[in-house]
């Protein structure tokens, strides 16, 4: 880059002159950032583009997509569309699914699929915490078993799915001929907030309604998002926004929440969005304010419902019902509930259940050595890529598996779910 040397100005010379000696110099100076410009944008286009670049972090599913699969299993008297269908039933595809629990039923629509798809099976449990989504399930499901032959027992219960236990437990007790002695072919988790949730300002989840700051998914629940912004420590605000939300002004936030609650508590969903509007700058493209309400959003909603904990618990619950040679397939939407679901599996491969220090000392390098990355091939299910191999079972998706583009464009809503599935072995060791 060539130097350039501003000429000496004596005091003495004529305005003139010195007037003819800057313009010479400022033309210079702005041959040379025309140049140095042109050089930025021509690394750039040699640079590959961004949406090239994000995709390589992803793995797309290769599953082709039947979008006419998708609106046959639509609920009629919803938007809510089933994320990620036709790969949950390939999931399933090859077991001989007698018995299949979905711990998330919400509008019906993949248990409603998987049962057509399994003509053998003789057990369905569908649980959810939610009200709502039993009045729009039981319909669906009354019209599927009405007539099937052979007779499929139907059980479904109001419950948080952390009781998965307790109500096979009490299925069993109630039909010892049911088949869930040895444990249960499928269990199925999706853990996102369905459409209808989302959509009904009164239940206080969406930024683009406004309502009661609620967030409850059990309406019976006794603490709502209002009591935490209301009457919780400052520090406490803080640490659920960071923590929960993966909030990075939350430092800042809890301040102002904190400030603001002292002249009139929050009790609507636009007041809280009005604060967060006020306190969030502009960025290119998504409004900032948008996002970081959706972080916080987020966090209110994790705390109340307590979804981290439980969802740990849950997945090694499951684990423990699931018959040899069974499959648990979950469905997340954000990376905090992706990174427990991957850990835990990694546990549960390697463990069977939940490590202890000691045992994690003692069998340290034992777990290096039985766990091993195996790219399948030939055995009619390579859409799941590479999967990992363990002592207690074998975790079918090294990476999750994300919709495909098709999917994601005709169900933008689906575009953060990530798919991951875990198998028992079919004998123990």
């Amino acid at each position: 880059m060539a130097v350039i040397v501003r000429p000496f100005l004596s005091p003495f010379l004529s305005f003139s002159h010195k007037a003819l000696r800057w313009k010479a110099t400022t033309a210079t100076l702005l041959k040379h950032s025309k140049a140095s410009a042109a050089s930025i944008e021509k690394s750039k286009s040699k640079s590959k583009p961004k949406a090239l670049v994000l995709e390589k972090r992803r793995t797309r599913s290769g599953v082709e997509v039947d979008l006419g699969l998708l609106r046959r299993y639509k609920d009629n008297n919803t938007p809510h569309l089933p994320v990620l269908l036709c790969e949950v039933l390939r999931c399933f595809q090859p077991l001989s699914l007698r018995s299949f629990v979905d711990c998330t039923v919400g509008a019906g629509s993949h248990s409603c699929a998987v049962i057509e798809a399994h003509e053998e099976m003789e057990l369905y449990v569908g649980m959810d915490v939610d009200p709502a989504a039993h009045k729009l399930a039981l319909p669906r499901f009354h019209d599927l078993v009405s007539n099937r032959t052979p007779k499929l027992n139907t059980y479904t219960q109001l419950t948080n799915f952390k009781n998965i236990k307790r109500v096979l437990h009490a299925i069993a007790i109630k039909d010892d001929s049911l088949v869930v002695s040895t444990g249960v072919d499928g269990i199925f988790i999706d853990l996102g907030v369905s459409s209808m949730q989302v959509d009904c300002s009164e239940r206080g989840f969406s930024v683009l309604h406004d309502g009661p700051l609620d967030m409850r998914m059990d309406p019976q629940g006794s603490l709502k998002a209002e009591d935490i912004l209301n009457s919780w420590p400052e520090d406490e605000i803080g640490r659920i926004l960071r923590d929960f939300g993966e909030e990075s002004n939350w430092m800042y936030l809890q301040k102002q929440i904190v400030t603001a609650r002292a002249s009139r508590p929050f009790n609507s969903t636009g007041q809280l969005l009005k604060l967060i509007r006020k306190n969030t700058t502009l960025s290119q493209g998504r409004k900032g304010w948008m996002k970081t309400a959706t972080r916080v959003f987020q966090a209110l909603r994790i705390a109340v419902n307590q979804e981290l904990e439980t969802l740990e618990d849950t997945l090694y619950s499951c684990f423990d019902c699931l018959a040899p040679g069974g499959r648990l397939a979950v469905i997340s939407f954000h990376s905090l509930e992706d990174r427990i679901v991957k850990q835990t599996f990694l546990n549960l491969v390697n463990h069977g259940g939940r490590p202890n220090v000691n045992q994690h000392e003692d069998n340290d390098h034992h777990c290096k050595e039985d766990i091993s990355e195996v790219e399948v091939e030939g055995d009619g299910e390579t859409w799941f890529k590479d999967r990992v191999h363990g002592r207690y079972g074998t975790i079918m998706t090294k990476r999750p598996i994300t919709p495909s583009l098709e999917e994601e464009t005709f169900n933008p809503r689906c575009r953060s779910a990530k798919l991951r599935v875990l198998q028992k072995p079919s004998s123990p060791r």
